[in-house]
């Protein structure tokens, strides 16, 4: 059973978004929220908790390509009803984790070091591999009385070695060091299995569109 999300929830979220990669603030569109992402494959970004009226009429009203819409809610709640040029991508999903992680005691494997950097409300884990090459990397937002977890990368040839779990427990320290508990991240459908074996469950659906360049 999927969970409502909140605006006051999407709002912390979204803006921890922006924050971890220091973009504008979020503002308020009508009962949903814009980001200027700024990018050449995302000009913008609009995120709903829900696909109503606001949601519809912005999807009928833009046109141009490289606009995000994300809605808290399955495709089959709107796709049907939206114009054609909107395209679904990989389905995401909201996840939380409102108690402590199942990891274990974990180490950092022999010939890694941990740099720790942060900026604001944003704090950096980061593993670097022997040679000065960063191997894994992650960020966790502090918003409120939410942690929210974003960017977490391993590199391929890094991976399967705990990094990940390693990184999380890190992360997670530094939550519970400032007093927070609750832990919230969006994760793609490879991400979600991960987090699950380390005691984290969905929460809701995340959903994506966007409508491609033109050829």
């Amino acid at each position: 059973m999927e969970n409502k999300v909140s605006n006051g929830l999407l709002q912390k979220w979204i803006t921890a978004w922006a924050l971890s990669r220091e973009l504008p603030l979020p503002a308020q569109y009508k009962s949903g929220f814009k980001v200027e992402v700024g990018d050449e494959k995302q000009k913008e970004r609009y995120v709903f908790a829900e696909s109503n009226e606001d949601f519809f009429q912005l999807a009928q009203s833009i046109a141009e390509p490289w606009v995000y819409l994300k809605v808290c809610v399955p495709p089959h709640q709107f796709i049907d009803k939206i114009p054609e040029r909107w395209e679904l991508q990989p389905q995401g999903y909201m996840m939380h984790c409102f108690h402590p992680m199942n990891i274990s005691d974990v180490s950092l494997p022999e010939g890694y070091l941990v740099k720790y950097t942060h900026h604001n409300s944003t704090f950096t884990v980061e593993i670097i591999a022997e040679g000065g090459k960063q191997a894994s990397i992650g960020r966790v937002v502090l918003i409120d009385d939410l942690a929210i977890y974003d960017r977490i990368v391993t590199e391929e040839q890094h991976r399967r070695k705990g990094l990940v779990s390693f990184l999380m427990k890190e992360l997670e320290n530094i939550a519970l060091s400032k007093g927070i508990f609750n832990n919230f991240l969006v994760a793609t459908e490879k991400g979600k299995l991960l987090y699950e074996t380390l005691g984290w469950k969905s929460y809701s659906l995340y959903t994506s569109l966007v409508i491609p360049a033109q050829l």
